[in-house]
Order: C-alpha cells, then structure tokens, then sequence
C-alpha cells in the first residue's frame, strides 16, 4: 500500500484530549478500509504564520499512514467537514521514517538542560546590548567622527 503523511492543524480552543479523539476517528476509518497509522505525532500548540478562521494558534499532528488513495480522498473529505481542524495537508512519500521529526527533535533540544542561555549559567556579556539604540555613544561612531572632523576644520 501507498505511504502517506499528513499534518493537520486542530482549532486552539479545543482540548489536547479532544485533539485525540479526531486521531482517534482517523485509526477507526482508516482501519475500517483496510489502512493503518504507522506514526503519529503531536506537536502540540504552534502559532500560525497568519490567521485561520479568526484562529493565531492551532494544534499541530503529524501522522504516518499506511493506506489506499481512495481511504485518503475519503479522510481529507471527512476532515474538511469537521470544524475542529483547520487545515489538512497530506503527502505521498516513499517511506515514513520512524525517528522523531525535526520539530519533535528541536522541541526537546529545547527544553534540554544545556540551554547555552544566559539564565542557565551562560557567560552574560558585560555592560549592554549593542542594540543601536542607546547605550554608548563614543567616538567609534561614523557619524560622531565625521561631526568631530568637521568641527576641527572649521577651527
């Protein structure tokens, strides 16, 4: 059977229980017709890059199916109608490789004890920022050198 993954994208103000009990509706149908999941993952709450029906957050899954494309046509379908889900995107791909995928991976590098950030014990840079705004304002500024020349010529 063909290989597919799906991501789709879950309103934000449904619960995380709620959220599985559609994963759960998708394994019923799709083992109804003969398909399986091979992979699921949730990622859990994400803001969106722009708004979906007044929605700026959703809740990310992504799943690994094992199914014909006739089963898939009939998920996207019954996915469309719920108006829990906001979007469906599903892939043919050639195999689904069960590691963590690279959101899962960064998602716990993350929330890793090495953080490298300066609350977690890293080096703090003495004195502030160099934001561009504020701070020092020397004589290692362009501006103030040419402003300090052109005051020393016109002596």
């Amino acid at each position: 059977m063909p290989l597919y993954e799906s991501v789709l994208i879950a309103r934000n103000d449904i619960s995380q229980a709620q959220v599985e009990g559609i994963v759960e509706q998708i394994e019923k149908l799709l083992t109804e017709g003969g398909g399986s999941i091979e992979k699921r993952e949730f990622w859990g709450l994400r803001s969106l890059a722009y708004r979906i029906k007044k929605n700026r957050k959703g809740h990310y899954v992504l799943l690994g199916l094992n199914a014909q494309p006739e089963l898939i046509r009939e998920l996207e379908r019954q996915l469309s109608l719920n108006e829990d889900v906001l979007r469906v995107l599903t892939l043919r791909v050639d195999a689904i490789d069960p590691a963590p995928s690279p959101i899962l991976s960064r998602k716990s590098e993350d929330r890793g004890g090495d953080r490298g950030g300066f609350r977690a014990g890293g080096n703090k840079p003495s004195g502030r920022f160099e934001s561009g705004r504020g701070g020092r304002r020397g004589d290692d500024r362009e501006e103030y050198r040419a402003r300090e020349n052109a005051d020393m010529d016109a002596e």
